[in-house]
């Protein structure tokens, strides 16, 4: 299986008050359950990313729960308003329980 990476992308600066808009993506291949194997003709096991959250000095600012429907390599964008400065953290979490986060700083001026 390909390496499970997250990829965000979040400006550095902002005004106070501002809307920004964040975007993010993790390459995941998001096995729905419902797949057989080409060679064996066994179902390969559900394995998806069930939940993304997104938390703006340790608060949550964005999350949403995900469904196997959802595409492999899920993109999200979402924008918030920030008030001051800080490091946005993003976690998504696997069915297996692992988790994967990156965090980026964003200064607000």
């Amino acid at each position: 299986m390909a390496k499970i990476k997250p990829r965000v992308k979040v400006p550095k600066k902002a005004k106070a008050g501002e809307a920004v808009t964040i975007k993010t993506l993790i390459s995941h291949p998001m096995e729905s359950g419902q797949r057989k194997d080409r060679k064996t003709g066994e179902l390969i096991p559900r394995k998806i990313i069930n939940k993304f959250v997104a938390k703006y000095n340790g608060t949550d600012v964005f999350w949403m729960d995900m469904e196997p429907a959802i595409a492999a390599n899920p993109y999200v964008e979402f924008s918030v308003k920030l008030s001051e400065s800080g490091t946005i953290r993003f976690e998504w979490t696997d069915d297996d329980g692992s988790v994967y986060d990156i965090e980026k700083k964003i200064t607000v001026a």
